[in-house]
């Protein structure tokens, strides 16, 4: 399907008010989620220029366009219209968690799926003597929350090493390098809350 989907079959030489607003809100949606023109346009199937004009109210997309562009935000057209997108609970299911291998021996699960959301929530599980990978690593600068849930972990934040035991939390800088290699007979699972989202 052709980005150039319009809801009139030229570009209209002025958009209308309601076009402005469903831009600004498509904007406010991506910004909040911390994704990339590119990013969202290439999930919808779309180029990043038409986005970014239907964003800035350039241009007006068909609802068919706008619906696609929805799903990859993961909100509704309807939330589009609206002054404010609906917040409802949003229940993510354990057997539904996105799951991707991480480091050596782990793998973390995202623990919801919220559309707009202001932090990142994982959770890792780490086989005995499992790690987030042979070197420390950083991302972002953001504030995370880490707690060991079960196990126990050795933690490497900066030059500093840590003993974390079950129940046990930390709250440091995502900029600074860190690294955890859970217990070699226990292992661990790990939650992490980062806000704002930068892994």
């Amino acid at each position: 399907m052709s980005d150039m989907e319009f809801s009139n079959s030229t570009v209209p030489s002025a958009i209308g008010a309601e076009e402005n607003e469903i831009g600004s809100r498509l904007r406010e949606v991506r910004r909040g989620q911390h994704r990339t023109l590119r990013d969202v346009a290439d999930a919808a199937g779309i180029s990043e220029s038409f986005l970014s004009q239907v964003e800035r109210a350039k241009v007006s997309a068909s609802v068919a366009t706008l619906r696609r562009i929805a799903v990859v935000l993961g909100v509704t057209v309807g939330d589009l219209f609206q002054e404010t997108p609906t917040r409802q609970p949003t229940v993510l299911r354990a057997e539904n968690r996105p799951t991707l291998t991480f480091g050596v021996f782990g793998r973390k699960f995202h623990l919801h799926t919220a559309p707009e959301r202001a932090f990142d929530s994982l959770l890792g599980e780490f086989d005995p003597g499992g790690s987030t990978g042979d070197e420390p690593y950083s991302h972002g600068d953001s504030e995370e929350f880490m707690l060991i849930v079960d196990g126990a972990a050795q933690f490497q934040l900066g030059g500093d090493n840590i003993s974390l035991g079950q129940n046990d939390s930390i709250v440091y800088r995502s900029s600074v390098p860190h690294r955890l290699v859970a217990d070699p007979v226990m292992g661990a699972r790990v939650l992490w809350i980062t806000s704002p989202p930068s892994f």
